[in-house]
């Protein structure tokens, strides 16, 4: 995680040059504020993975004598059939187009934003998937 971390403080470097050098010569507001917010978001994620890089153990990714293989295995439980995420991506998206549309559509976009938090975060509390 060392090397991603690095990788990302330095891309952040980068896009806040970019940024100063944007805004100086368009003075363009909305694209100075997007790469300084990109700075932002780079900067954080880089941070996050310097910082949790001290707390772990060093992966194969930080080895530089380390072959493909090393880093095999498993890599986490990842949920193999959920609906949740569909009826969360269709509120989220009527959320966003009730913007652009009319704010009436949040009515019905936030109850389905809800029903699909609520049923991914409680996903495995119920039905055959419960844990005793």
């Amino acid at each position: 995680m060392k090397i991603q971390g690095k990788m990302f403080v330095w891309l952040s470097v980068f896009v806040l040059v970019m940024a100063i050098v944007y805004g100086v010569w368009s003075k363009e507001p909305a694209g100075t504020t997007a790469l300084f917010l990109a700075f932002g978001l780079c900067i954080m994620i880089g941070f996050y993975l310097g910082f949790t890089a001290r707390r772990v153990d060093a992966g194969a990714q930080d080895n530089k004598e380390a072959d493909v293989a090393d880093d095999a295995g498993e890599l986490g439980f990842f949920s193999p059939h959920s609906w949740q995420p569909l009826a969360l991506g269709i509120g989220g998206a009527l959320a966003f187009l009730g913007v652009a549309v009319g704010w009436w559509l949040l009515y019905f976009s936030l109850p389905m934003v809800l029903i699909g938090l609520w049923g991914w975060v409680f996903e495995y509390y119920r039905g055959e998937n419960r844990t005793q």
